[in-house]
């Protein structure tokens, strides 16, 4: 009697199970035909795999790609990235056969349209007895880097026997900020100086050296 109703149970789950994936939906047409995956209010949501004309892998909600994922079209098109309510949006690559070779564009996406490759990173070459640094591109035209160094959530006053070097450029000044104006990209700059720690006990000297491949207004935030 056991074993009958736990193949009862059994055979329920799977018929609700079969019932709930009919009734999940994927709501681009061209993906519509089958689909098998996580599921939410009768829509594809969460991880899942969906086929029709084409076919999708990855994050979906409320029935559309979205998150990362993998879409196939039928005529061997792939692109693999993020998606947002089933647009390309994000970081992705696209693979295009063309006249039976292959073209990609990798970079970055923005409601299906591709907007470029994505900008190079600003990179750290060295940093001795520094606490931390961030790089900000502000929406200027200059192609400038400025540096203003902090200390206990001001700006460091104590530095002395500063020396600033820098591979192009014109040295300028902005209040307390130094760096180089007309600068072209990329560009690599090393900082030497001297600061006394927190307390204002001691003296050390700290090193910063950094390069910036994209073109911008570049604001760098040193602090000890």
């Amino acid at each position: 009697m056991k074993q009958f109703i736990s193949l009862l149970s059994l055979l329920l789950f799977f018929s609700l199970t079969s019932t709930a994936q009919k009734t999940c939906k994927v709501l681009v047409p061209a993906l519509d035909s089958s689909y098998s995956g996580r599921c939410k209010k009768g829509l594809a949501h969460g991880k899942g795999f969906a086929t029709g004309i084409d076919k999708y892998e990855g994050r979906f909600s409320h029935g559309l790609p979205d998150g990362k994922g993998t879409y196939t079209w039928s005529n061997g098109d792939v692109y693999e990235g993020k998606w947002k309510e089933g647009k390309r949006n994000g970081e992705g690559t696209l693979s295009l056969k063309m006249a039976g070779e292959d073209s990609i564009m990798s970079g970055l996406w923005e409601n299906d349209k591709y907007l470029g490759p994505k900008p190079v990173a600003p990179k750290v070459l060295t940093k001795v007895s520094i606490d931390r640094y961030k790089f900000t591109r502000r929406a200027g035209v200059k192609d400038r880097v400025l540096i203003d160094f902090y200390q206990n959530g001001v700006k460091n006053t104590r530095i002395t026997n500063l020396l600033i070097n820098a591979s192009n450029g014109q040295q300028c000044k902005l209040g307390q900020s130094i760096g180089y104006d007309f600068v072209e990209f990329p560009v690599r700059i090393k900082v030497h100086y001297t600061t006394k720690n927190k307390l204002g006990t001691s003296e050390y000297q700290a090193i910063f050296e950094f390069e910036i491949t994209e073109p911008g207004d570049w604001l760098v935030l040193i602090h000890n």
